[in-house]
């Protein structure tokens, strides 16, 4: 335990280990993230805590979509090479196995098992090193078998980003 109570009560909330994936033109990308959850019922809206000064965020900003790809937990080494960002990795998308959003044209990444296509509805400026990302659920598939609880988390690999 910590001394710092607010940091251990946020390392308490399951977290998913996701990719998101965005496009603006011939651009496109892919990071992994965990801030994730439904908002909204109808219209069926998502929220994304994502890093202003990721590179995902200049492409999304622009280019007003992204895409969610869910792992089931036996599929976590496909996301490895997508785990440094863009400025330490400029080339993780030259060997990156993906297709277009049948929607968006935002990469479904070979090996998920589940995306959630969505076109962005607001950014808000929360005053943080975050904004939060608001999108509208517009297109989604089941591209392999499995429940909630096959599906991959932080914890499932490891790791933590909270606090």
């Amino acid at each position: 335990m910590s001394n710092d109570p607010i940091k251990e009560a946020l390392h308490r909330i399951p977290y998913g280990f996701y990719s998101l994936t965005s496009r603006y033109e011939d651009e496109v990308n892919a990071m992994v993230f965990n801030w994730f959850t439904q908002v909204s019922f109808t219209p069926r809206l998502v929220a994304i805590g994502l890093a202003k000064k990721s590179y995902t965020y200049g492409l999304i900003d622009t280019g007003g979509v992204f895409a969610i790809n869910i792992f089931n937990k036996e599929d976590q080494d496909i996301l490895t090479q997508f785990t440094k960002p863009r400025a330490k990795a400029p080339d993780k998308m030259t060997g990156a196995n993906f297709t277009p959003g049948p929607k968006t044209g935002c990469p479904i990444l070979n090996g998920t098992a589940a995306f959630i296509e969505c076109k962005v509805v607001q950014m808000v400026d929360v005053g943080g090193d975050h904004d939060v990302l608001v999108g509208e659920a517009i297109n989604a598939a089941i591209l392999k078998p499995g429940e909630v609880g096959d599906t991959l988390t932080l914890p499932d690999v490891g790791w933590s980003y909270a606090g």
